[in-house]
């Protein structure tokens, strides 16, 4: 069914070319944006400007109209009075201008008797007509469908989804900014890969004509990062979209942003505290000190705990007196599959599912069995364990970092062990990856590395506790006909 609103006003943009004006213009100079006027309101009062913004209502009372105007989330009132406009123009406005249009004003900023910020406007022009009314119905509505799949419209008319986006903004550029002033150099590394690695996951595949060969999304950046660092550079890192063929839900969308980090001559312990700085400028920036996250209020003041995985899943009553055979019960009883029953690797499971909810304030969760990844280096006091550490905030990883595995021998070894995995079924174990394993032999400095969700942190910072409200375009499923 044809939307009435729409035929309506194709009939409008014809009579509009039909006297000789166009409704989507090359251009409508400003002079300022509605921001700078409503941020320094008293400097520009009495002066003359040129504005332009979306209407979001417009309201005739005879001889005289207002109309909010809006742009990049900032509204001024525009103020129309017949006798500065002139009969024509103010009866253009009456008949030709809806809701939903972009107006271009020229006048003077005043405030009405009610103290309304507004400019006086002494010329008017269409800047770009809508062919469709703004929908009354989403103000104050939740239609979560709608929202996701029209974000155009959700940015347009909630207030607070706008504010979510401009502050996922600031947070990548403010942890830029930091990595920058640390002397850290950001790169590119390929999409395209011909063998995918650095994560458990399962990828996206694709074929490259030219090649004749399949290639992978990345699943990760890291193990071209390490080459970097093998080539020469003591401070890299990468903003960069990753994909993983793994489930759809609050917390997990096949496509998104992480950012992975990776320093010359230091261990996991100077990449906590380069995460812990990281969040906590990020935090000051924003102007926050605590965040309401769900039920829960977050303290990003206090100095980030640290605490052992083993320890933590000692709480829960599972230590290094519980048998295999109670660990084999456990994983059963909450389904946990595993193509290779492996003690660390159980166990690094069971904490994923009993222990990450309870873990609200910041905590990095440290030194963990060594089966869990093949590319961190053995622990200096525990050769069962690995100097891996995990953030956790408002039960959720957040970051996942390592004193990194140089020795090119013992990385071939663990590679071997995770190509026996993938015999066996186990689809997430990683790939042999021959060139990286080349590329080691040449010698890597000690290194520490840490790969950050960018989504997860947003959620974190602005309150979200589903990740597709974090981002813009999440992966849904497509729409019914």
């Amino acid at each position: 069914m044809v939307r009435k609103d729409y035929i309506k006003r194709l009939e409008l943009i014809k009579i509009l070319r039909e006297i000789g004006i166009e409704p989507y213009p090359q251009s409508t100079p400003i002079t300022n944006y509605i921001e700078e006027i409503v941020q320094n309101s008293e400097d520009f009062m009495g002066k003359e400007v040129a504005v332009a913004g979306r209407i979001y209502s417009i309201r005739f009372h005879g001889k005289v109209a207002f109309a909010d105007l809006r742009d990049n989330g900032f509204k001024i009132q525009g103020f129309f009075r017949q006798d500065v406009l002139g009969k024509e123009n103010y009866n253009f406005l009456k008949k030709f201008v809806d809701r939903g249009d972009f107006l271009w004003i020229k006048g003077e900023v005043t405030r009405t008797k009610r103290g309304e910020l507004s400019v006086l406007a002494k010329e008017i022009k269409l800047a770009s007509k809508a062919l469709y009314d703004l929908p009354h119905e989403w103000f104050g509505l939740e239609d979560v469908e709608k929202r996701y799949r029209q974000r155009y419209l959700d940015l347009m008319l909630n207030r607070e989804s706008f504010e979510v986006f401009r502050k996922r903004s600031i947070i990548e550029m403010e942890i830029r900014k930091f990595l920058w002033d640390q002397g850290f150099l950001e790169m590119e590394t390929p999409i395209l890969q011909p063998i995918y690695g650095g994560a458990n996951a399962k990828p996206f595949k694709t074929h490259v004509n030219a090649l004749d060969k399949d290639y992978y999304l990345r699943i990760s950046d890291e193990l071209y990062l390490k080459r970097l660092i093998v080539g020469g550079y003591n401070k890299v890192f990468e903003i960069a979209k990753d994909f993983r063929n793994e489930d759809i839900d609050t917390m997990h969308n096949p496509e998104f942003t992480m950012i992975e980090i990776y320093q010359a001559y230091v261990d996991y312990n100077d990449m906590m505290d380069l995460t812990e700085g990281i969040i906590k400028h990020v935090v000051k920036k924003l102007g926050v000190k605590k965040v309401n996250f769900g039920e829960y209020e977050i303290d990003f003041t206090k100095p980030f705990r640290r605490e052992k995985m083993l320890d933590l899943l000692a709480r829960k009553g599972i230590d290094e007196r519980t048998s295999d055979d109670e660990i084999k019960n456990l994983l059963e009883k909450y389904n946990i599959k595993m193509a290779r029953y492996e003690r660390g690797l159980a166990l690094g499971k069971l904490f994923d599912r009993i222990c990450e909810e309870d873990l609200i304030e910041p905590v990095f969760v440290i030194d963990h069995p060594k089966e869990t990844t093949p590319l961190c280096k053995l622990h200096r006091e525990n050769s069962e364990l690995i100097e891996r550490f995990e953030l956790y905030i408002g039960g959720m990883e957040i970051a996942n970092g390592y004193t990194e595995l140089n020795d090119p021998q013992l990385q071939e070894k663990f590679f071997r062990e995770e190509a026996e995995r993938r015999t066996l079924g186990d689809e997430e174990a990683h790939q042999f990856d021959e060139d990286f394993i080349e590329a080691l032999r040449w010698g890597m400095p000690p290194t520490g590395g840490v790969g950050i969700g960018i989504d997860r942190l947003t959620m974190v910072l602005t309150g979200k506790t589903s990740i597709k409200e974090v981002i813009l375009f999440p992966l849904l499923s497509p729409k019914s006909q």
